[in-house]
């Protein structure tokens, strides 16, 4: 198993990466293998989408995703983009320009469908891509899964993945952990840390320049898209009239800073993140976009007001990326799967593990503040209002980096042994994420979504 943490940590735009950027990429892909037959007069596109992205679509813009994926758009290409004035452009069209004055029709109001009625047994993030002919017979046919974090697979490939990829063999890579009890004995035995470990995997792939420029962007992208939500003001896009926080928060913690602890900080920080993300901004998926704001906050706070060094920057990264990858690998890291413990959740195991990282703790502390914080958000379920990732998900990220902090806090004050061990409370969110009712596993059809409705 190997997930490189340039795969994991991506920049792209929200507000989903599972219901934006993975559609935006499968979109892409279709189009790209249409473009590989022989053209054909007067044909069309249709994209039909099953369960979560069908009940959820529209809140987390998946329409436009689909729209800007056919037209040859990829997440990292609208990073600075006004995607809104983009893709309303694109919608008038109603055509899609290929090469050779070749073009296909692709009416948005009829040819993307949300099917709330016929699932897809593999997966709830499923979407089908017809490529078809005057008289509607199907010249060509994809089906794709967004399975988190802006990861695809096809319908051939979905039984064969273990992670987000095909897995590649262990013997590319000198430390090829598949579980955190083999990663804490191949640290032992090597007397590596887990970032150093994670840099020699990395390095199989990429060069020293390539990594660390890679990292580099990572973590600025992460600081913009901090110091951007800190200026945001007004009322986020969907309806709900939800208001901008973040700048005010910010703003009182600086006027009386001696009032202010790390808490008030953190939730600043992630807030600022998530609302940027509910706006369709530049964010980086984290290890998702619902979960986007809870390692940057606390990376900002390590850097802006305790002064870690690049070093222990990229020291925690790549101890992220790399809990990240085993629970990826090992469970999900999708709303739409196994809850909002496999985004926040996630995202919080590995920041835990990358401030112990940042702050030299041992192996054995970092796999157990990265169980403390997973073991904490155990059942937490994905049920966003009216299908947005507002509520309550922007707050939910600051509560995340509050519980990640304290959770690295515990672990550093102690010797990293501990009764429930990293992989066996992943294996325990999985199961308890397989049991979790569809209606709170981001269909917005229980819990949270439906107190508008009740109120």
């Amino acid at each position: 198993m190997f997930i490189g943490v340039l795969e994991l940590f991506k920049v792209g735009i929200g507000p989903s990466s599972s219901h934006t950027m993975g559609p935006m990429v499968a979109a892409h892909t279709f189009v790209n293998l249409i473009r590989k037959q022989p053209m054909q007069i007067k044909t069309h596109v249709r994209c039909t989408l099953k369960d979560s992205l069908a009940y959820t679509g529209i809140g987390h813009s998946t329409d436009l995703a689909i729209i800007l994926g056919l037209h040859g758009y990829l997440p990292e290409d609208l990073a600075q983009s006004d995607v809104d004035s983009l893709s309303d452009q694109l919608r008038r069209k109603k055509a899609i320009s290929l090469e050779q004055n070749y073009s296909v029709e692709f009416d948005t109001e009829k040819a993307i469908i949300f099917d709330t009625k016929h699932s897809l047994s593999q997966h709830p993030n499923g979407m089908v891509f017809e490529w078809l002919d005057a008289s509607e017979q199907v010249i060509l046919s994809e089906t794709y899964f967004s399975i988190g974090g802006g990861f695809i697979t096809t319908l051939d490939n979905i039984h064969q993945i273990k992670a987000p990829m095909l897995s590649q063999s262990k013997a590319q890579f000198p430390y090829a952990f598949d579980s955190a009890d083999a990663m804490l004995l191949m640290s032992k035995d090597s007397g590596l840390s887990i970032s150093q470990m994670k840099y020699a995997n990395e390095a199989q792939n990429l060069s020293k320049e390539s990594l660390e420029k890679g990292l580099d962007i990572i973590w600025q992208s992460m600081e913009a898209c901090v110091e951007k939500g800190l200026l945001g003001e007004g009322i986020l896009p969907g309806g709900l009239e939800t208001p901008r926080r973040a700048k005010n928060l910010h703003q009182q913690l600086k006027n009386d800073p001696d009032n202010a602890d790390v808490n008030d900080w953190l939730c600043a920080y992630a807030m600022a993140v998530n609302e940027e993300n509910a706006s369709g901004h530049m964010v980086v998926t984290a290890p998702t976009n619902g979960a986007a704001g809870i390692i940057p906050a606390i990376l900002y706070h390590l850097v802006h007001h305790q002064k870690i060094n690049q070093q222990q920057i990229y020291d925690f990264l790549l101890t992220a990326a790399a809990v990240g990858g085993l629970i990826k690998h090992r469970s999900s890291i999708s709303g739409a799967e196994v809850g909002c413990q496999g985004e926040v959740g996630s995202a919080a195991s590995m920041a835990a593990a990358g401030i112990c990282a940042a702050k030299r703790g041992t192996s054995e502390q970092t796999e157990n503040a990265a169980e403390i914080a997973l073991e904490h958000h155990l059942g937490l379920t994905c049920d966003p209002v009216k299908g947005l990732v507002q509520i309550p998900c922007i707050e939910r990220n600051g509560f995340g980096a509050i519980s990640a902090y304290l959770a690295a806090s515990l672990s550093l004050k102690e010797n990293g042994e501990h009764l429930i061990s990293l992989d066996r409370c992943i294996e325990t969110m999985k199961k308890t994420g397989l049991d979790m009712s569809s209606k709170y596993k981001e269909t917005s059809l229980g819990g949270l979504a439906l107190s508008m409705i009740e109120c």
